[in-house]
């Protein structure tokens, strides 16, 4: 196992994140899902001198992205998002990209069940044909039911993954799983092989360390089923607005490089934008938390 992060949580230049995270003692980098965003020759070379690799990346399943949408064009327009993601991971030399099949924040179902089964069925099989081709793997990600309707459980993750391939996978996140499954290390155990990417954040989804999850526990249980990848750092630092505030300094006040849909898609996930200090701890923070229990 080792360590990894996203990126997509703060917006900076990737060579700041890249830096940050070597200091720290990161060894991949799990690249936001924004193909337009990156020359993958520059990253690509970024990583290296850097001593860094790209793990893979992480759908951006946002706005009219949604592979189970009713709508047949916007189905087909969401399928060649993914299938640019997992050129940009090849291009990359990355292993995994982690897909969230519905729009993130849409909590209500076009159709009947049935109806968009077969609508997501039959787009990740056509996502999944070209990550054959390109050599990357697929792992469905579910996430808690504030955030979509649905995949929110380990099992149903696996149900997608089983009607796709036997070859596609799952990816876990331990926030979700603290909130929808009744027993997390079963869900892990559930998961088994088919298990290609771990993402992190504590229960209150700041860094791992911060709240109440037994990472000792969870580690060991990965460790039980053979896990051997990445444990992806996705903090989603919630924003204290009331003189209770235990990080009164975590927001920042003048921010550039942002674009309006980044900045939509944090405050969408209960943050806002945090500043480097604020950002950089909770980097710090997960990594002293992690690093002992995976070496």
């Amino acid at each position: 196992m080792h360590l990894s992060t996203h990126n997509w949580m703060r917006a900076e230049p990737l060579e700041t994140t890249v830096r940050r995270i070597k200091q720290y003692g990161y060894s991949s980098i799990e690249i936001s899902g924004e193909p337009t965003q990156y020359n993958t020759k520059d990253t690509l070379k970024l990583l290296k001198d850097n001593g860094m690799r790209c793990w893979g990346a992480v759908t951006l399943t946002l706005g009219e992205r949604n592979l189970a949408a009713k709508d047949e064009g916007q189905r087909a327009r969401s399928v060649d998002y993914v299938k640019s993601v997992l050129t940009m991971v090849s291009e990359l030399e990355g292993e995994i990209l982690t897909l969230v099949p519905a729009t993130v924040g849409k909590v209500t179902p076009d159709a009947t069940p049935e109806e968009e089964w077969k609508w997501v069925v039959d787009a990740t099989r056509e996502c999944f044909a070209h990550a054959q081709k390109v050599g990357v793997r697929i792992a469905v990600e579910p996430l808690n039911r504030f955030e979509t309707y649905l995949f929110n459980r380990c099992a149903q993750a696996l149900a997608l993954a089983d009607a796709v391939s036997p070859d596609c996978g799952v990816c876990l996140d331990a926030y979700h799983l603290n909130m929808e499954e009744s027993n997390i290390y079963d869900a892990i155990r559930l998961a088994g092989k088919r298990l290609f990417d771990f993402h992190i954040a504590d229960n209150n989804r700041f860094a791992a360390g911060l709240g109440h999850l037994d990472w000792a526990k969870i580690v060991a249980t990965l460790r039980e089923i053979g896990y051997d990848g990445a444990l992806t750092n996705e903090f989603v630092a919630p924003v204290d607005r009331t003189p209770a505030a235990i990080y009164p300094d975590m927001v920042e006040k003048n921010p550039v490089d942002i674009s309006p849909e980044q900045l939509k898609f944090i405050q969408d996930h209960g943050s806002s934008l945090l500043t480097e200090k604020f950002y950089a701890d909770q980097m710090r923070i997960t990594a002293e938390t992690i690093l002992p229990l995976i070496k």
